[in-house]
C-alpha cells in the first residue's frame, strides 16, 4: 500500500482550561497543525502516512516528533532547524467547542521548508499528497508547497487540499485569494469549510462559480462541510448531500482534519488512485460510503480535546457508523 503524505505545518496547540476556585485559567499543551493532524488521523485508522515538514530544534519540536512517531506516522522526511522556533497556537474554546486562535507565527520553523528539502522517494511512495493553505503565508514556503504539488502530480499521486484558511496568519492588509486559487486549481480533491466557500464566493458571485472553477481546473471531487449541517459534495458528473452524525462537541479544533484523514484513508484502503478515481466517483454508493466514513471520523474527533489525541481508531468509527446508520455528519 502506498502512503498518504501530508506536507506543511506541525505546531503546538495550547488549549485554555478555565480556572477554578480563584485559580487563573491554564493552557495545556497538545500536538497539532492541520496537515500533521491529517497524517495522524490516517495512521490511527490503519493507513500508512508520512509527515513532511520542518520542526524547530527546540523542546516543542521534540514533542511534536515524538507525538507523530507515537501515533504511527512516518517521520523520515521531517527536517529540523535551529533558525526558528516551532510555531505555537493558543486556543480558547466556547461553550459548544468552537475555537478562537491566537497564533505565534511567523517566524516559525515550518515556514523555512524549502524545495531542496523534498526527497524523490516521498513522491514515488505517495498515493496522496495532502496540503493546506497555512504554508502559503510566506513566499518561499508557498513556492515549496506548489512545487511539492507539482512533483506529486508528476509522480501520479492524488493531490488533496483542505483550504484550512486562517486569516490571522496572513500579513496585515494582504489578499490571500490569488495564492489560495493557485493551490486550489492544482488539486484533485478539495475540501472547503462553509466559511471558506463564502470567502471565495464573494468576488465570484456565488457558490456555483467557486465549484465550477474548481471542477473546471484539476478537481474531480469538491466537499463542503458546515459543522453539524449536512455535508455537500460535487463531482464533474453529479452532486449530493449527506446528513451529519449526532455527537456532543467538546473541541472542534481538528474536526476538518479528521474528516480528511478518514476520507483519504478510505481511498487508500480501497486502492483508489489517479487512474481509478473517476470510476470510483461514478459509483455514488462507494463515494458516499467513503464520505460517511470521513464524517464519522470528524464527528468522533470533536468529542475529545486536542488534535492528535482526538483522532479515533477504525473500530470506533465503524461502531459510530453502525449506531447511526442514518445519523448526522460532523
Amino acid at each position: 500500500m502506498k502512503k498518504i503524505c501530508c506536507f506543511g505545518e506541525a505546531l503546538i496547540d495550547f488549549l485554555e482550561e478555565p480556572g477554578t476556585a480563584g485559580a487563573p485559567p491554564a493552557f495545556l499543551q497538545f500536538a497539532g497543525g492541520a496537515p500533521a493532524n491529517v497524517a495522524v488521523a490516517a495512521a490511527r485508522l490503519g493507513a500508512r502516512s508520512e509527515f513532511i515538514g520542518m520542526l524547530g530544534s527546540d523542546v516543542f519540536g521534540d514533542f511534536l516528533l515524538d507525538s507523530l512517531c507515537a501515533a504511527g506516522v512516518g517521520t523520515q522526511y521531517v527536517t529540523r532547524t535551529g533558525e526558528a522556533r516551532t510555531a505555537l497556537a493558543f486556543v480558547s474554546l466556547g461553550a459548544a467547542g468552537e475555537r478562537r486562535f491566537s497564533f505565534y507565527r511567523p517566524p516559525a520553523a515550518d515556514l523555512l521548508f524549502r524545495e531542496a528539502y523534498f526527497r524523490d522517494q516521498a513522491f514515488t511512495e505517495a498515493a496522496v499528497f495532502h496540503v493546506c493553505s497555512n504554508s502559503l503565508t510566506e513566499a518561499q514556503s508557498a513556492a515549496s508547497t506548489l512545487e511539492g504539488m507539482r512533483r506529486a502530480r508528476a509522480a501520479q499521486a492524488l493531490v488533496s487540499v483542505d483550504l484550512n484558511l486562517r486569516s490571522g496568519l496572513w500579513p496585515t492588509g494582504s489578499d490571500p485569494t490569488p495564492s489560495l486559487w493557485r493551490m486550489l486549481e492544482g488539486a484533485d480533491l478539495v475540501k472547503l469549510a462553509h466559511n471558506e466557500l463564502e470567502f471565495l464566493a464573494h468576488p465570484l458571485g456565488g457558490e456555483a462559480a467557486v465549484v465550477g472553477r474548481l471542477l473546471g481546473a484539476c478537481a474531480r471531487l469538491v466537499v463542503i462541510t458546515h459543522g453539524g449541517a449536512p455535508l455537500r459534495w460535487h463531482t464533474r458528473a453529479a452532486r449530493g448531500e449527506l446528513p451529519s452524525f449526532k455527537v456532543r462537541p467538546t473541541d472542534t479544533t481538528a474536526a476538518g482534519d479528521a474528516f480528511v484523514g478518514g476520507l483519504l484513508s478510505e481511498l487508500a484502503r480501497r486502492g483508489v488512485g489517479t487512474a481509478g478515481l473517476d470510476a470510483f466517483l461514478a459509483e455514488s454508493s462507494a463515494l458516499e460510503s467513503a464520505l460517511r466514513f470521513g464524517a464519522a471520523t470528524g464527528a468522533l474527533a470533536v468529542t475529545r480535546k486536542g488534535a492528535f489525541e482526538a483522532m479515533p481508531s477504525r473500530a470506533e468509527v465503524e461502531q459510530l457508523l453502525t449506531e447511526q446508520q442514518h445519523g448526522r455528519a460532523a
